[in-house]
This record gives C-alpha cells, sequence and structure tokens, in this order.
C-alpha cells in the first residue's frame, strides 16, 4: 500500500519507564554474534529450536528480558537475543534531563533495521542452522516489526510479538501476503501504541491474507503487561505468565 496507515504507533515516554522490577536467578550468558552482544539463554537438554528474541527499548540485558528469555529456554528452547542498541538502551538515556525518546529511538530503529538486524540473523541462522534446527522469533514493542519482517522469509516457522510498536498496514497487507507465517499477536486491552481499532485492522488483513494467526488479548493489563508488570497483584502475574505459555505453546506447535 501507498501511504500505509499507522497501525502501531512509535513507543511513547511511558514505554521507557522502568515498571517493577522482576526477581530471580539469571541463567543465560552474553556471547558475540556477528560482532553484536547477545543474551544467550540455554535449555536444560540440547534442543533444535532456536528462537530469536528482539527485545524492548531496555534492550535484552534488563533483568526482566532476561528473565523472560530464561524462562523459554526452560521450555526447551535455545534463546538468542540481540543487543541492537550496542550498550545504549533506553536505561542508560531515560533520566538525563531533557531526554527525548524519539530523538533517541529513530536512529536506533533505523540502524538496527537496516545494519544490525539482517547481519545478525543472517549470522545467527549460519552458526545454529544445522540438521533439523528449527527458528522461532520473539519481539517486545520495538522489537515487533522484526519478527514481521522474518516471517515474511522462509528463515523461521512461526513468529510471535507483544504489545507492538512502528507497525503499519504494509505489515500485515504486503509484508505477510507472499509468506503468511504463523503469528501470536499478545495485546493488552489497554495499549497506546496499539489501540483496539488498529488491533481489529491487523486481524482484519491477516484474514484477508489467510494467515496463521492467534490473538492473545488481555483485560485489565496495559502496554509491556509482559515485561514490568507488578508480579504482586495477582491479575497481572497471571497475563503475563500466561502469554508466555501461550507463545511457549505456539512455538511447540510449528516447530516440530
Amino acid at each position: 500500500m501507498s501511504n500505509p496507515a499507522i497501525l502501531a504507533e512509535p513507543p511513547s515516554a511511558d514505554c521507557c519507564k522502568p515498571g517493577f522490577i522482576h526477581s530471580g536467578e539469571l541463567k543465560g550468558e552474553t556471547i558475540k554474534i556477528a560482532g553484536f552482544d547477545t543474551y544467550a539463554a540455554h535449555p536444560p537438554q540440547p534442543s533444535k529450536k532456536v528462537i530469536l528474541a528482539f527485545p524492548d527499548a531496555h534492550g535484552p540485558f534488563h533483568i526482566n528480558n532476561q528473565l523472560l528469555f530464561d524462562y523459554f529456554a526452560s521450555q526447551g528452547f535455545f534463546v538468542v537475543a540481540v543487543d541492537y542498541f550496542e550498550g545504549n538502551s533506553v536505561q542508560i538515556n531515560r533520566d538525563k534531563t531533557g531526554f527525548d525518546v524519539m530523538a533517541w529511538i529513530n536512529p536506533k530503529l533505523e540502524r538496527a533495521r537496516e545494519i544490525i538486524a539482517p547481519k545478525w540473523i543472517e549470522a545467527v541462522i549460519e552458526k545454529y542452522g544445522g540438521t533439523d534446527m528449527k527458528f522461532g522469533t520473539v519481539g517486545y514493542c520495538f522489537g515487533a516489526s522484526f519478527v514481521i519482517d522474518i516471517c515474511a522469509t522462509d528463515k523461521v516457522k512461526a513468529g510471535a510479538f507483544a504489545h507492538p510498536s512502528f507497525l503499519d498496514e504494509n505489515h500485515f497487507a504486503s509484508e505477510l501476503a507472499s509468506s503468511p507465517g504463523p503469528l501470536l499477536l499478545a495485546c493488552a486491552e489497554e495499549n497506546h501504541t496499539f489501540s483496539p481499532g488498529s488491533r481489529h485492522q491487523s486481524e482484519e488483513l491477516l484474514k484477508a491474507n489467510q494467515a496463521t494467526y492467534f490473538n492473545q488479548l488481555f483485560s485489565g493489563v496495559k502496554h509491556e503487561f509482559t515485561l514490568r508488570g507488578n508480579m504482586e497483584v495477582e491479575h497481572e502475574h497471571w497475563a503475563k505468565e500466561q502469554s508466555a505459555y501461550g507463545m511457549v505453546s505456539w512455538w511447540n506447535r510449528f516447530l516440530v
């Protein structure tokens, strides 16, 4: 589509708030892939299922993100999460006087899309793409568009994203039309980046393309609920855990 309508808005200052910090023992490690720092979470046993993870603005080394990736690993997936912020995530900048989220994030998005992600994805597949290896992908907020981009290729078997930003009609109408890879959408009832109208429009576009998709919609939670919700509130805890469980089930269905 020419001049496609925006469906998932860019993140705002609200996305950069620290939220609630989760606790747990980290299991992963930092490695280099294509020269970029990468958080790697290993499953208990060797696995032929690899998940390429594209984190939110807090990057792969925020403890909440690390714990989530560790959970995926505990369920039998080898997870690699790229630091496309190159050590300069929103955490480093958010408390600086006069910090402008969009002035910071737009150059990061451009560099990640044009340079970092393509190199990193190819390197991951080259490094781990042995016999019978299956790849899936997941992205959060900033990372959602990378999931749809790679789902439009034959590099992965299934993708998932949560509370997305930086998506337009073309991501659902054109990108997926050539290869409508299975896509899970984890959505919050109250989301300033992905409104109910946009969510419904994305569903119509996916349906028109005969894509296989699954929409998780959680009431009573907000943007970033899968990453920085209050784990002492039962409903927020349940929504976060259920979303992660749903993604595991999704990948187990298709990465076979």
